[in-house]
Order: structure tokens, then sequence, then C-alpha cells
């Protein structure tokens, strides 16, 4: 199983089932600090692991750990088992057609600009409006829904009339689809779960954003794209110095100037022009795709 998930998560163009393995991979570990905390009678150890993915509503305890603004959208309830189950369904289908049109990264892009607009929509309502903020006597907020809205309103703003077909309803445009979260969020805010409901809405207001935006030719998730890429190299192997002899040179050139690619090699390399374009490509991987098209 372990070596499937590796895999899965390692595939190409895959983002969103990396971000859903990262998410059951978070529940799944603060699940089993909550069971053995309270087997063992440590409750409070288990407590302050876990309140370091839940974002408060209050600044003034926000301050003390402002990492949770992200770490609150890969983490949920422990308590309730849909609250997971039915983010990454819906996530599992809208990021699987985001990806088709817009790629993994800006997937990735969205995914976490729109938790940042939720957990800050939701920060700024319970401090600054005086109905909420007598409201905030709650511990905190977790949940990956904000995330998840903004990849629904984004990939809805981009094709509003792509058909989906639901269970029970049949044929259902995308539009109406997201209409119907929105409006059901906002109801919402009033209720039980109104922060919650309050960070949906920041959310989702930040998928229409990004999507309008990149219609326009920019792209406001670039810099998490760039970030992200810096840390990947941080831990790839250096590869190691290949000695050539001139002999091997000439050889080579004999033959064409061909060089051994697999199929493996060279369907990767199309997916990446696919996925960015020609100008994605490496300098060793043009030079490969340059060589292969001789043969």
């Amino acid at each position: 199983m372990l070596e499937e998930f590796k895999n899965a998560f390692h595939r190409y163009n895959n983002g969103h089932v990396q971000l859903i393995i990262i998410n059951v991979v978070v529940f799944l570990f603060l699940a089993l600090i909550h069971v053995l905390s309270t087997v063992s009678g440590f409750e409070n150890a288990a407590s302050l692991i876990i309140n370091q993915f839940v974002i408060p509503p209050t600044f003034s305890e926000y301050i003390t750990r402002p990492w949770t603004l992200l770490t609150y959208a890969f983490a949920h309830d422990l308590g309730d088992i849909f609250h997971i189950l039915f983010n990454m369904l819906v996530f599992y289908w809208f990021g699987r057609l985001f990806i088709e049109y817009l790629g993994s990264d800006k997937l990735i892009a969205t995914y976490i600009l729109g938790a940042l607009a939720g957990g800050i929509i939701y920060l700024l309502v319970f401090n600054l409006v005086p109905y909420f903020v007598e409201r905030s006597g709650f511990s905190g907020m977790v949940g990956a829904s904000a995330a998840v809205y903004a990849v629904v309103v984004a990939i809805a703003t981009l094709l509003p009339d792509y058909t989906m077909f639901l269970l029970f309803l049949g044929p259902v445009r995308i539009k109406y689809i997201a209409a119907f979260y929105i409006v059901v969020s906002f109801l919402g805010t009033v209720g039980s779960n109104a922060g919650g409901n309050i960070a949906h809405l920041g959310g989702a207001l930040m998928g229409f954003i990004y999507t309008k935006q990149l219609q326009a030719g920019v792209n406001w998730g670039g810099w998490i794209t760039i970030t992200l890429q810096w840390f990947k190299n941080l831990f790839k192997p250096r590869p190691r110095v290949k000695v050539t002899y001139r002999s091997d040179r000439q050889e080579q050139k004999k033959a064409g100037g061909k060089s051994n690619i697999s199929q493996a090699e060279l369907d990767a390399i199309l997916d990446k022009i696919s996925d960015g374009g020609y100008e994605s490509l490496t300098k060793d991987e043009k030079e490969k795709l340059f060589n292969a098209s001789k043969k």
C-alpha cells in the first residue's frame, strides 16, 4: 500500500491526488495522536499538537500560531469522518477537471490561495463585525472547504457550461453547482458553523478572482509554484558527474546524433509540453526530444 501511495503521489500532473493524500495522512496522524492520548490520559499533549492545525477566531490567539492560516486547510474534524470524505470527493471530481484545462501547478496554487483567502476573511469577520465578535468564543476552525470552494468556483468560472451528471439529478452545468454551494454557505453564515461558511465564501471569491486574472494573463499563484519548486529542488539528489570520452561522442555523431531515450521518458517530455509548453523543457529534455525526432 505504501508503494502504491508513493507512486500515486509522484505521478506527473497529479496535484489533486497529491493534496488528497496529504489531507488523508494529516487526518490519520492527528486521529492516531487523539486516540492514543485519550487512552493513555495525555489529552493535553494531544490538544497541543492538534491546535497547530486549528485557526483560532481571535487575533490575540491567532498571532501565537500564525502558521494555522494555512495548516487549517489540511486538517479535518476528527469526530466526523464525513467532513474529510465529502471535501475530498468534491475536490477530486472538480480537481481532475481543473487539471485537464489548467494543469497541476495552478490547481495547487488555487488550493493554497483559497485557503489563505478563506482564513483571512474568517479572521477579519470575527474580529471586526460586532455580530460575529460576540460569537467568537469557540476553539477554532479546520477543514479544506475554503480551498475546495476556490477550486470549484475557479473551474466553474472558466467552464460555466460544462456539464456534470449528478445522481438523481442527471446533467447539471457546473455554474449551477457552484452557485448552489455559495448560496448554502451564505445562508450558513448565521448558523452553527458560521466560521466555516464565512471561510467558504472567502475561498469561492478567490477562485473567481484567480481565474479572471488568469484569463487576463496574470497568474496570482506564480509565487506559490516557484516556492514549491524551490523546496523540491532542495531534496532532489544532485546528479553525479559523468565523464564521456571523445570516442563515445564520435560514435554518437556517426549514429546521426541519436540518443537512447525510453518511451516512458518521451511520454513524460510530451506531457510536460502539454502542461507548460515547449519552453518549460530543460536543455537536456529539448535535446532528447530533438534526437528522438530523427529516429
